[in-house]
């Protein structure tokens, strides 16, 4: 913001905010990175009080990040919006899983509900049969104290990222391959947060080869469709797998990505030939001329 001849103030906690607020801060307007805790809800704490406070704030709304924290939500209103996404079935017990009515053939992949991060994903997290679905339910139940979501494991065509900037329309960026672990197939990514195999041993990883211009096009219209159905504003990340068919699969969007200078948007900054500081400072210039400010 400094790059664009703004004074910067950090704020903190939601908490801090409020705090803050009635102690008669004052702010032109503001930008939202702040996760939240303890409550499904814990990503609209900031919006809403910026919202109450009469603050503009780029980035989703409090609506917006409350939807897309809940995967099984997310997962409907795309489906709606004719994104292939793979069927699922949310449980709130291992004994509420029912082998006669499974989100498809196994190998299933189970995640946390109200989660991102790669929380709550293991090696795990991908199951081969009824009973090792019912384990990794009870994990994520019983850990996390939330629904876990079930789906098919996408396999065959690789994982990929698409960041999407701007509103209205948005803007699809040039598509990121993850890398991923050959052996159980999950994203280098999730696997990272959960630490390598052994203290001396990283992960293998793999790519599936280099990325068709038609299906780097298909990714980009499905994220810029999903960001539009889901009203998400100035800036996010799609996440999709691809199967042996050559098929995307919507995973789920998060509208409030790192920007972080060794993940997504600096990666695809430096793809397209761009300084970092540039380039985001471009995106948060065009969220403040959404809000009427210059």
């Amino acid at each position: 913001m400094e790059h664009l001849g703004h004074t910067p103030v950090r704020v903190g906690t939601a908490a801090d905010l409020r705090d803050r607020l009635g102690e008669g801060l004052s702010l032109d307007a503001a930008i939202n990175i702040t996760e939240g805790a303890h409550s499904r809800n814990r990503e609209a704490y900031v919006p809403i009080l910026l919202e109450m406070a009469g603050v503009p704030c780029l980035g989703s709304d409090a609506l917006t990040l409350s939807v897309t924290l809940d995967k099984a939500w997310t997962k409907d209103l795309v489906a709606a919006a004719d994104i292939p996404t793979p069927p699922h079935r949310v449980y709130s017990a291992p004994e509420a899983v029912d082998a006669d009515d499974l989100p498809g053939a196994f190998p299933l992949f189970v995640k946390p509900r109200y989660e991102g991060t790669s929380k709550g994903i293991t090696p795990d997290s991908k199951v081969e049969d009824v009973a090792a679905l019912r384990r990794a339910v009870d994990r994520i139940t019983t850990t996390y104290d939330q629904d876990a979501v079930a789906e098919p494991f996408v396999a065959g065509g690789g994982e990929f990222t698409v960041a999407v900037v701007g509103h209205d329309p948005p803007e699809a960026l040039p598509v990121l391959q993850r890398g991923v672990e050959p052996t159980t197939g999950l994203g280098l990514h999730a696997l990272e947060h959960r630490g390598a195999p052994t203290a001396d041993q990283d992960w293998e990883y793999e790519l599936r080869g280099t990325l068709a211009p038609a299906l780097e096009d298909r990714l980009q219209a499905l994220s810029r469709r999903a960001f539009d159905t889901l009203d998400c504003r100035d800036f996010a990340r799609a996440d999709f797998r691809v199967d042996g068919d050559g098929t995307p699969w919507f995973l789920e969007i998060n509208p409030l990505p790192t920007f972080k200078p060794d993940d997504t948007f600096a990666i695809v900054a430096e793809l397209m030939g761009r300084d970092y500081v540039d380039y985001l400072a471009e995106v948060f210039g065009r969220g403040l001329r959404r809000l009427g400010l210059s």
